[in-house]
């Protein structure tokens, strides 16, 4: 173990708010007690950019001069779905193709927050893939930034090529092994 590891520990909680533009956010423990500041550099190397207010986390945490801060993410779980709102253009798909659609990396395109949409391009194909927030919300995200390398879930939609789920690419190759 490096002196850096020494005294860490495993924790579970949820995010009560990541802002990317701030670069960093705090999760709030199961166990109680003060926040946890939760870096963008260590969501980063989790291969995400953001994460989803109320998505459930799994932390290695350390003890620092200026509170506990978490040194490694180890999972990142969706919010609860009741807390989320419905998504017209999934209702109408059958659920089984949903989750048979296989993970394709991608490239964002362009993502606007504020907008709650946008693109994203999949290795081989020219069809831009309409990315919507909410799925974002559901794969335990809530931002993207242009350039960043996914792996998304696509499916043939009502108004063409869409994302149904999306996962950092760094993810998807660590539960591909």
């Amino acid at each position: 173990m490096t002196k850096d590891r020494e005294n860490t520990r495993k924790l579970k909680g949820q995010v009560k708010w990541f802002d990317p533009v701030k670069g960093f956010g705090f999760v709030v423990a199961e166990e109680g007690g003060p926040d946890i500041l939760l870096h963008a550099n260590v969501l980063r190397n989790f291969g995400q950019s953001s994460v989803a207010d109320r998505a459930g986390i799994e932390l290695e945490v350390q003890q620092t001069e200026r509170g506990i801060q978490a040194v490694e993410v180890l999972s990142i779980e969706p919010p609860d779905q009741d807390a989320l709102s419905g998504l017209a253009d999934l209702e109408d798909i059958d659920p089984e193709e949903i989750r048979a659609a296989p993970l394709e990396p991608a490239r964002v395109k362009w993502f606007d927050k504020g907008k709650g949409f946008g693109f994203a391009n999949t290795f081989g194909r020219d069809e831009d893939v309409f990315i919507h927030i909410e799925v974002l919300r559901r794969s335990g995200m809530a931002d993207l930034q242009s350039g960043e390398a996914l792996a998304i879930r696509v499916i043939n939609g009502k108004r063409g090529r869409m994302a149904t789920e999306v996962c950092g690419w760094e993810t998807a190759v660590k539960h591909s092994d």
